[in-house]
């Protein structure tokens, strides 16, 4: 009987370690479920994370030493692409911020209070950067989130920041060429480093090469900006408020505007703003803020030029090869809504897989996690998925959770159809906007006066510095989608005017927690000094009358019943504008200006909401 135990016990013994054998040979990797990355226990231990830092060459010389400039790259992986030789795709994220910005007290921005066409006076030198300079680990960001789903997460500092070399050129091509470096050295075509200086490679031989791009705001814009370069291995970006170009960031339609929240904040602000790599500073000043930037940005004209066309990526996107997911807020006024749909209708039309994801935010709007995970999936992985089936936009309404938008056919809604709209005067009143055109409405003038905010001009019930026409109460929801234009024929009394347009929703809701989209609806602004081109301005005659159109922010916003929907005309937007001297006056044509909407179900969905 012993023996029989003896060897029930020796048998039990082999099959235990049989099954620890079994379990040491099998590897870990990624794991899918339902078409998603899912977190892998094996991965998801921070402590076995290797991580490293390195730079990498790029192909350019922007701090003048004679050198090729070496971007600094910080490198996160699961142990097991040096343990097991495990190879996983990449996300990568780069940024200008990782290191430390400059301060954001306006009193070192350009100063608002300036005549237009006048040149402003000087702004005050920027206060130097203190870096945070930290070895080896540059940013967090997508570290916790994505190497436990079997990602390697890479960082980079833009060129001038932090630890890598060159100079900031804020939107210039080594800003484009700097991520492209970094993705051509994670496929073996471009050269890492363990120093900035020395001549120890560095190699990535644990990534497939399949490359991620994802970040908000300015780390939004360089996914993009690597993406115009075409290169091998970048699959997909994920772009989230992007600023697409920097004229449309700093300037519409020929107006000097600055970005919300940052009033007199111009490129070269910007420049200085994120300028935190203090090596060969006087050489970097010198070439592209008090030079390149200096000539190009004009802030006494306005004008679209070679500087802003060599910082618009709609100009460069003809080797973009890669997939695109679009992320922004439809009321986000520091980068505005256009500059994700200008994009996201060119790469559609180059026939590239996209689709575009809209909240009712202001800056930011990341998609639901769910969507981006199919997204890097499905392209970094290749898993079958959905990511590419079905609507092509996803807009979050107006009360629910960013987690949960509504999908539609495409955004601009396919359902929208164009609605004109005119004015019946009514200054200093209220006047109405009619559907239908009436005759000899005449003209009506305001004063152009910054000490008013288009808040306060939009509550206003009588008011000689806007004008403003009303539709009728609501009695159904209307559905805005699409882009909104204004045909505008005015004149001023002085050669230059700003002139800014709202879309609002009245009575305005002054309630603390009031939504922004229960006031407004859209805006925009122009320089009727570029009636003819944005490359070309000219003074105004006084008096004399000019015709000119123009867009206002792309939206897609429920106007519910009981509201009315008002279109206001004002001057100087003190918000976003230059402040002139109050006093301008000017006068604008009734009969010759409207505004046209685009509305699901178009003119019969808008008469049949305004019926009596």
């Amino acid at each position: 009987m012993k023996k029989v135990f003896c060897l029930m016990a020796i048998a039990a013994t082999v099959s235990f370690l049989g099954i620890q054998e079994a379990r040491a040979q099998k590897k870990a990797g990624p794991v899918f479920a339902d078409g998603m990355t899912q977190v892998v226990p094996e991965f998801n231990i921070p402590a076995d994370w290797i991580i490293q830092d390195l730079w990498v060459e790029t192909s350019f010389d922007t701090d003048g030493d004679g050198k090729l400039d070496r971007v600094h790259v910080d490198v996160t992986r699961p142990k097991q692409t040096e343990t097991e030789k495990l190879k996983l795709p990449v996300i990568y994220e780069s940024s200008p911020y990782f290191s430390g910005t400059g301060t954001s007290d306006l009193q070192y921005f350009w100063n608002p209070r300036q005549e237009l066409n006048s040149v402003p006076v000087p702004r005050k030198k920027f206060p130097p950067i203190v870096p945070r300079i930290q070895r080896p680990v540059i940013s967090k960001a997508q570290v916790g989130r994505w190497v436990p789903q079997g990602y390697i997460v890479v960082h980079s500092e833009s060129p001038g920041t932090g630890l890598s070399q060159g100079c900031p050129t804020v939107g210039g091509d080594n800003e484009s060429l700097a991520p492209k470096a970094v993705i051509d050295w994670l496929n073996g075509r471009a050269k890492g480093y363990t120093t900035p200086d020395g001549n120890e490679q560095v190699f990535a031989y644990w990534t497939t090469g399949k490359v991620g791009m994802t970040g908000t705001s300015y780390d939004g814009t360089l996914p993009l900006a690597a993406a115009t370069t075409g290169v091998a291995g970048l699959e997909v970006i994920i772009p989230i408020a992007p600023n697409t170009s920097y004229y449309h960031y700093y300037r519409t339609n020929g107006l000097v505007r600055s970005p919300s929240g940052y009033l007199g904040e111009d490129i070269d602000v910007l420049y200085d703003f994120i300028h935190s790599n203090p090596e060969h500073c006087a050489y970097c000043d010198s070439v592209v803020k008090n030079g390149e930037m200096a000539k190009g940005q004009d802030r006494v004209k306005g004008d679209y030029n070679d500087f802003w066309a060599g910082r618009d990526y709609i100009n460069d996107l003809g080797p973009m090869k890669c997939a695109m997911l679009m992320a922004h807020g439809f009321n986000d006024w520091n980068v505005v809504p256009e500059h994700s749909l200008r994009i996201y209708e060119a790469v559609k039309a180059k026939g590239l897989p996209t689709k575009i994801y809209y909240t009712q935010g202001g800056h930011g709007g990341e998609p639901p996690a769910e969507m981006m995970n199919k997204w890097f999936a499905h392209f970094l992985f290749g898993v079958a998925n959905d990511c590419l089936e079905g609507p092509k936009a996803y807009i979050v309404r107006e009360n629910d959770d960013n987690s949960k938008p509504t999908p539609y056919a495409d955004f601009p809604n396919p359902e929208a159809r164009p609605v004109k709209f005119y004015l019946k005067p009514g200054s200093p009143k209220a006047g109405e906007l009619t559907t239908v055109q009436l005759p000899n409405q005449g003209k009506e003038k305001f004063v152009d006066n910054v000490s008013f905010n288009g808040t306060a001009l939009a509550q206003a019930e009588w008011t000689n510095h806007r004008l403003i026409y009303l539709s009728p109460v609501l009695k159904e929801d209307v559905h805005l989608s699409g882009t909104s234009s204004i045909t505008i024929r005015l004149a001023c009394s002085k050669p230059a005017a700003n002139l800014s347009v709202y879309l609002v929703e009245l009575p305005w809701n002054g309630a603390r927690n009031a939504k922004i989209t229960d006031n407004l609806i859209t805006r925009g602004w122009a320089d009727p000094q570029n009636y003819k081109s944005l490359r070309e301005s000219e003074p105004l005659v006084p008096g004399k009358f000019y015709e000119m159109t123009f867009n206002l922010e792309p939206d897609d916003q429920i106007i519910p019943a009981g509201k009315q929907i008002g279109l206001m005309i004002f001057s100087s937007d003190r918000d976003f504008t230059l402040w002139p001297e109050p006093g301008t006056e000017l006068t604008v044509d009734a009969d010759a200006t409207s505004l046209v909407m685009p509305i699901i179900g178009g003119p019969d969905a808008y008469a049949k909401a305004v019926k009596q």
